[in-house]
């Protein structure tokens, strides 16, 4: 079965990769940092805002597949700090509701222009 790209100018990816891919059934979402689509900058705050804005660009790439996060099947969450955690815990139960996905959560030294956290997902178009 052959991939097929999913684009959006509101999600624009920082480097020779794909906002999405879909392969069958499932579609495989790239890390999001907290980039305002308008500016292509980072935005600025604490980690719930950086948080929420990762995951408003996921969900725009979602509903450009043509998915939501209820058919979000994995999620991967990378933080600068492992004392974040908390307060990602609590912005991303807003965003995606039971049964949760599977999640992993790992500690790295940095990521891409300076974010504090960067979240990766898959989606199946059969999970909902």
């Amino acid at each position: 079965m052959p991939k097929k790209a999913i684009t959006t100018p509101k999600a624009k990816a920082i480097g020779p990769y794909s906002a999405a891919v879909e392969s069958g059934d499932l579609v495989f979402v790239s890390g999001q940092i907290p980039l305002d689509s308008a500016t292509g900058k980072l935005v600025e705050g604490d980690i719930a805002t950086q948080t929420r804005q990762s995951l408003e660009n996921l969900k725009t790439i979602l509903a450009a597949a043509g998915l939501t996060f209820g058919h979000v099947v994995k999620t991967t969450i990378f933080l600068t700090s492992m004392g974040d955690f908390a307060v990602v815990n609590e912005v991303y139960k807003g965003f995606v509701g039971e049964p949760y996905p599977a999640r992993s959560t790992i500690a790295v030294a940095a990521l891409p222009m300076g974010a504090k956290v960067e979240i990766e997902m898959i989606a199946s178009r059969s999970a909902v």
